[in-house]
């Protein structure tokens, strides 16, 4: 999967999270995104992780800065699982 599909699949997700048409670039972070907050972002990863069929520990998760990160985790995750 590449980052285009990533994108597209993520931009789904959050929208469905966030009742909002967000529109994601690799810089967005939760202070460009209305109600993400600490709840929404739990929801966030679990959605992400059924939706890639992905698990990710948690110290990649705390690691994130961005959108950008998250994809690049997606990308690497996806590669390892083959």
């Amino acid at each position: 999967m590449n980052d285009i599909e990533i994108y597209a699949k993520l931009t789904s997700i959050f929208q469905d999270i966030f009742d909002d048409e967000v529109v994601l670039a690799p810089e967005t972070t939760a202070d460009d995104v209305d109600q993400w907050d600490s709840l929404n972002h739990v929801r966030l990863i679990l959605a992400v992780s059924k939706a890639f069929d992905v698990k990710f520990s948690a110290s990649s998760i705390g690691d994130l800065k961005n959108v950008g990160g998250l994809v690049t985790l997606i990308r690497d995750t996806l590669n390892r699982k083959g």
